[in-house]
């Protein structure tokens, strides 16, 4: 029920209680009043009775009767002893014969000395006020009370009246109060109920201090609210923005095993886009060691650096309990950490490898020279060979600091317009008599909208006479190495091309690592120190360009740079 109707029906309860109680009261005051009216008057009667009856006893009867007649009542007139010596409602005759009346209460009285009074009803006659003085001779006077009772029913409904018109005039005022407390409750209520649906709440003024006093509580309170939502919203979205910018995945679960929050480095890891649909945490992975994982988070243990391969990747994860229930999983990707470890590992073996070689050799050789005395002609040969071997570790060793001179940023490319065949041709002249040797064709194809490239001219001989030298070493005699330039992608293409042994397509993605070999032995005995295509590599990225391999078995290799124009 509404307060409005609690406070009516609470005041209307309260009148009504009020009026029933005053209208009894009063009832009861009246006819109380009115008896006390009435007898003081018969007693006062019965008094000027007394005083004025003669001597004559025998003209009792008259004046008695003519007394009784003037106020419709009765009188009866009684010696000391109580025996009844004159009543208008008796003839003289009967009364003679009447019993005393002393037993009556009113009488015994009066012949004690007092004023009796006493309300009753004898048979066949209606309820009376009885009155007797003492005195001699005792007077006593009756009064029906049905007078009385006729005055009290007015009196009684005057007041019934009045309490009604009193409960009318309340109601109303009980209406007019509920309204005025009801309605600016209801409006605080619709403004309690705006508040967290985000709506401006509009709080009422009113004449009632406590009403009031209770808007400016919602008020402040809702001031209060909103400055602490605010300061809320600005730490969840900077949380959350911290969150999406981590490079780690963070994968928030709800007790059940609910995915709640997954950042787009997480959603990236596991193959998901940004709007679609993960699963549950028990169904998202499927290795047996991620769901040993999920398994332990999910019973509240907490998870550390956890090992993981998933899909040729590999993960650190990361899990911790929430207070609330669930999980937060990290998972950090060290797949090109791993890899960056194995170049590493390869790279200090391939260098150690390379080195061991021809120190060997000069080692080797110089022990003969010392230990032994050979003749001129194998000393030369001696002395040749540990010469070339050494030629050959300060040329490993210049391509190192080449390109870690380039890794490091430490060189930057000037830039100049060069005609391609011209370039072509200059980086194919100290390789022409070896390639000749061997029967090996060199065909330049120049387009016509490639014929200028931007480029540094001495790293692009570098380049390039790294590629030549590539394609001489693994050309068969008789074989051809072509090189084309196209436009392409708003930038020029140039394309090396040699008809030798080809790549495995299981080595294309790794041959331009640091000292990689597609065959070891082979790519060995026929020279190079394994650095040639990491050059090119570096020198084209530092061109703002790149490069690729294509290569069958048998069939050829095809190295293209591309550098913007």
């Amino acid at each position: 029920m509404r307060v409005a109707g609690r406070l009516l029906l609470g005041m209307v309860g309260v009148l009504l209680f009020a009026i029933v109680v005053v209208v009894w009261a009063s009832r009861t005051a009246v006819r109380r009043q009115l008896e006390q009216q009435l007898q003081a008057d018969l007693e006062g009667q019965a008094r000027l009775i007394q005083a004025a009856l003669p001597d004559d006893p025998g003209a009792w009867p008259r004046l008695v009767g003519r007394w009784a007649a003037m106020r419709s009542h009765r009188v009866t007139v009684l010696d000391p002893e109580g025996r009844p010596l004159a009543d208008n409602q008796i003839p003289p005759g009967v009364l003679v014969n009447q019993p005393a009346l002393g037993g009556l209460p009113e009488v015994q009285a009066a012949v004690a000395g007092r004023v009796g009074v006493q309300v009753r009803s004898d048979a066949g006659e209606p309820a009376r006020l009885w009155v007797a003085v003492p005195g001699s001779p005792i007077v006593r006077v009756a009064s029906d009370l049905a007078t009385l009772e006729t005055a009290a029913g007015r009196s009684h409904r005057v007041i019934l009246w009045g309490a009604l018109l009193g409960l009318g005039a309340g109601t109303l005022l009980a209406v007019l109060a509920g309204r005025a407390i009801a309605n600016p409750l209801q409006q605080i209520a619709a403004a309690a109920r705006a508040i967290p649906s985000g709506l401006p709440p509009r709080f009422p003024r009113s004449r009632i201090t406590e009403i009031d006093q209770l808007s400016q509580a919602l008020r402040q309170m809702h001031q209060e609210l909103g400055d602490r939502f605010e300061a809320l919203r600005r730490g969840r979205v900077e949380s959350s923005a911290l969150v999406d910018a981590m490079v780690e995945g963070v994968l928030a679960t709800d007790k059940k095993g609910r995915i709640v929050t997954a950042n787009p480095a997480a959603r990236r890891m596991l193959g998901y886009t940004e709007n679609q649909l993960m699963p549950d945490l028990p169904e998202l992975f499927r290795a047996k060691a991620a769901r040993e994982v999920v398994d332990a988070s999910m019973r509240g243990e907490t998870v550390e650096d956890r090992a993981l391969d998933l899909d040729e990747r590999s993960f650190l994860v990361n899990s911790r309990p929430l207070a609330s229930g669930g999980a937060v999983l990290v998972l950090h990707d060290v797949t090109e950490v791993r890899r960056l470890e194995t170049v590493r590992r390869d790279f200090v073996a391939n260098v150690s490898h390379e080195l061991k070689t021809p120190l060997t050799s000069i080692a080797g050789f110089a022990e003969t020279l010392l230990s032994e005395d050979p003749d001129p002609g194998t000393r030369r040969l001696f002395l040749r060979t540990i010469l070339s071997n050494s030629q050959r570790m300060q040329q490993l060793v210049d391509d190192q600091l080449n390109l870690s001179r380039i890794e490091s940023g430490g060189w930057q490319p000037r830039l100049e317009t060069l005609e391609v065949a011209k370039a072509v041709r200059e980086a194919w002249q100290p390789r022409a008599d070896r390639a000749a040797a061997s029967r090996i064709q060199f065909l330049v194809d120049v387009s016509e909208a490639a014929q200028v490239i931007r480029a540094d001219p001495e790293a692009m001989r570098q380049i390039l006479g790294n590629l030549y030298d590539n394609a001489i070493r693994f050309t068969p005699p008789g074989g051809s190495i072509t090189t084309r330039s196209s436009a392409d992608d708003g930038g020029v293409t140039v394309a090396v091309s040699d008809t030798g042994s080809g790549i495995g397509s299981e080595h294309l993605p790794r041959i331009f690592e640091r000292y990689y070999r597609v065959d070891q032995g082979r790519s060995r005995d026929v020279g190079g120190t394994g650095l040639g295509l990491a050059i090119v590599k570096h020198l084209v990225e530092a061109h703002g360009g790149r490069v690729s391999a294509e290569s069958e078995l048998g069939r050829g290799t095809t190295i293209k740079l591309w550098v913007p124009s």
